[in-house]
């Protein structure tokens, strides 16, 4: 018998998952961006999807771009960040999934951004302390604090209302990766100081694939793919 024990890695689609999907692989064919009966049962489905995730998140469905998985997200809430906001300093740590890390990384050697690494201890956890004392720094331009909401390999947990309300005080921005919470723990973003949380399906019983990132409806985010008008002009294909 083999037993399957990495959940936090990927899960197995739940059947009433493939239920649900089965019929947008057969029947319900169309384009999501035709304007014709096809294409517009196709996209009124996936509407409806953004709504019922908006709903449980408690933004609107506005808030909501759905794209390839969390990896795409996190790079599209720091290209916001930079490209979009004005940061010029990005505050994040060495235990952050690479789609964060590398990313941010990335800006810093471009000379685009500075990069900070805030204190953890002997357990992983993030130095509140240390945190404050990086936000307290003068600097010209806007700060982006980047943190993960739980390790995907130390299971560490971000306080992240305490984090969120850090940031607004200090006027920073913040993005957490939350594809390992989504679909376990509760999210009330119209009463949390977030700019940017993540989704990647296949960690909560979805296919792979598919993900998303709600930005703050109060900003605007940039565009990584561009090729087509979907997703409100925010990551082109079909």
């Amino acid at each position: 018998m083999r037993v399957y024990l990495d959940n936090a890695a990927t899960t197995p689609v739940a059947p009433e998952v493939i239920e649900a999907m089965t019929p947008y692989l057969g029947e319900f064919f169309g384009n999501p961006s035709s304007t014709h009966y096809y294409g517009r049962q196709t996209k009124g489905a996936i509407e409806q999807a953004r709504r019922n995730i908006a709903k449980l998140l408690g933004c609107t469905p506005a808030e909501i771009i759905f794209t390839s998985g969390g990896t795409e997200a996190d790079n599209i809430a720091i290209a916001t960040g930079v490209k979009n906001l004005g940061v010029t300093r990005i505050i994040t740590s060495a235990i952050e999934h690479h789609a964060v890390g590398h990313t941010a990384e990335s800006y810093c050697e471009n000379g685009k951004v500075e990069l900070c690494l805030v204190h953890l201890d002997a357990k992983g956890n993030i130095d509140i302390n240390h945190l404050k004392s990086l936000l307290e720094m003068k600097i010209e331009g806007k700060t982006l604090v980047s943190l993960m909401h739980a390790n995907n390999e130390i299971a560490t947990l971000l306080p992240i209302t305490a984090v969120g309300d850090l940031c607004k005080q200090y006027g920073a921005y913040f993005h957490s990766d939350t594809v390992q919470t989504m679909g376990h723990y509760p999210f009330d973003l119209k009463n949390q100081n977030i700019d940017f949380i993540t989704g990647a399906a296949h960690k909560f019983h979805g296919p792979k694939g598919i993900g998303f990132l709600y930005v703050n409806k109060a900003l605007k985010a940039t565009t990584l793919i561009h090729g087509g008008s979907q997703e409100r002009g925010l990551r082109g294909g079909t």
